[in-house]
């Protein structure tokens, strides 16, 4: 994946804890103020630097799932057991704590507000945090469909909700869930599939484009069903992560 950046974003830079706020027992997301902070592209990350009293640094790199602001930004983390960053920003990060970021960086998987194009959103657990500042900057019609193994597990669930009812028809968002599906849901509990893609994705002719972004499984099967149900493979982008020490 390309890493463009904005002005210096390839620079170590001080950040201070704003806020936190919980989306489910095990994420968080962190609000950071940037002194010199000058916005970010949707679908762009950032590399989070923890230093300890000893100096030994642990380093991690998390999307952006904030709409483009200026001076602050939020990342959602979702906690890794044994990890060396994502426990303390999802469990110990408090308002004023400072930190270090570099970035933003990447410049393929980003949806940029100018784009005129209908957009495809497919997230799998965490992979839904940089569709998610997509969401919020949407000028185009934006479609979303987020994967989670039971509502508990599933991140902005109040957000989602609320850009769907107030975007006018702008935001739809579909949700499957794999293992455990709430009460009253019409279809039961299971993975996503070429049928349901093909229920949600834009015509073929509409040139539309599709971010997908989750574990790595399901962003390679995710992908090839796209292909399967007649979507142009040149207007795929994925993001993908593997096993991480967090």
């Amino acid at each position: 994946m390309a890493r463009a950046t904005l002005p210096g974003g390839l620079t170590w830079r001080p950040a201070t804890v704003a806020g936190t706020r919980a989306e489910t027992a095990t994420a968080r997301t962190v609000v950071l103020d940037v002194d010199g902070w000058v916005g970010h592209v949707p679908g762009q990350h950032v590399d989070v630097r923890l230093t300890a009293p000893d100096g030994y640094t642990a380093q991690r790199s998390y999307s952006i799932s904030s709409a483009p602001l200026a001076d602050r930004f939020e990342v959602t983390v979702q906690t890794v057991a044994d990890g060396e960053v994502s426990p303390y920003l999802v469990d110990a990060a408090e308002p004023g704590d400072q930190l270090e970021i570099r970035g933003p960086l990447g410049g393929w998987f980003v949806r940029r507000p100018t784009d005129p194009r209908p957009a495809l959103l497919i997230g799998g657990g965490s992979g839904v945090a940089p569709l998610m500042s997509m969401v919020r900057a949407a000028t185009a019609p934006t479609r979303l469909l987020y994967s989670t193994r039971s509502p508990s597990d599933a991140l902005f669930t109040a957000d989602l909700a609320s850009a769907e009812a107030a975007g006018g028809g702008l935001v739809a968002v579909t949700h499957v869930y794999t293992r455990v599906a709430p009460a009253g849901w019409p279809a039961p509990p299971r993975r996503l599939d070429a049928d349901t893609l093909a229920r949600v994705a834009w015509p073929h002719d509409a040139d539309a484009v599709a971010f997908v972004c989750g574990p790595t499984g399901f962003v390679e099967t995710v992908a090839d069903l796209l292909v399967t149900i007649g979507h142009n493979p040149a207007t795929i982008r994925t993001e993908r992560f593997g096993p991480t020490k967090g």
